[in-house]
């Protein structure tokens, strides 16, 4: 797009009314002139051939649900999806992954019955989630995002939950994607 190598994994669409909509927070990848790619970089994370992950065999995918905070956020969609048998939420919190102070009891509630919780950021020019610095990661035995915006961070904890429930497994998969 416009002429620039991205990798899927840090691509964004950033605008929806312009041909040059998709972004990379981390630059892309190289350029494509007259035809011919010219590479500037390789991706860090692991990827396609080197990814522990077979597609031919996963038959299904766990529900992972994004609830979005924001100021006087209530529990009622976190409830709801774990009512309705999510597997992990995905908390898209404002900043480093804020959780309001009233919705800490709730979260911890729905850990404790096995949902995982995986905080991101809904801030749109990216960044990180820093582990335990918002909140007490490894106390509330949560998951972090790290640098995926909430809809990537879904997809791979539905491709995690295929492999395991342990958090701290899945905490390492998102260091490493």
């Amino acid at each position: 797009m416009n002429d620039e190598i991205n990798s899927g994994r840090d691509v964004a669409k950033t605008i929806n009314i312009r041909t040059e909509a998709f972004k990379s927070i981390w630059g892309p990848l190289g350029m494509v002139v007259e035809g011919k790619n010219y590479w500037f970089r390789l991706p860090a994370k692991r990827h396609t051939i080197n990814s522990e992950f077979d597609i031919d065999q996963i038959d299904s995918l766990p529900r992972v649900d994004i609830a979005y905070a924001h100021g006087n956020v209530t529990a009622t969609a976190y409830r709801a999806f774990a009512d309705q048998g999510a597997k992990a939420i995905i908390h898209a919190g404002t900043g480093n992954g804020s959780v309001a102070a009233p919705l800490v009891p709730v979260l911890r509630e729905l850990r404790d019955k096995g949902v995982q919780i995986i905080r991101s950021s809904h801030v749109n020019a990216g960044g990180f989630v820093v582990r335990n610095a918002e909140q007490p990661d490894d106390k509330y035995d949560w998951t972090v995002a790290h640098d995926l915006n909430p809809q990537k961070a879904r997809i791979l904890a539905m491709v995690a939950l295929t492999k395991t429930s342990d958090s701290k497994e899945i905490q390492r998969i998102f260091w490493e994607y």
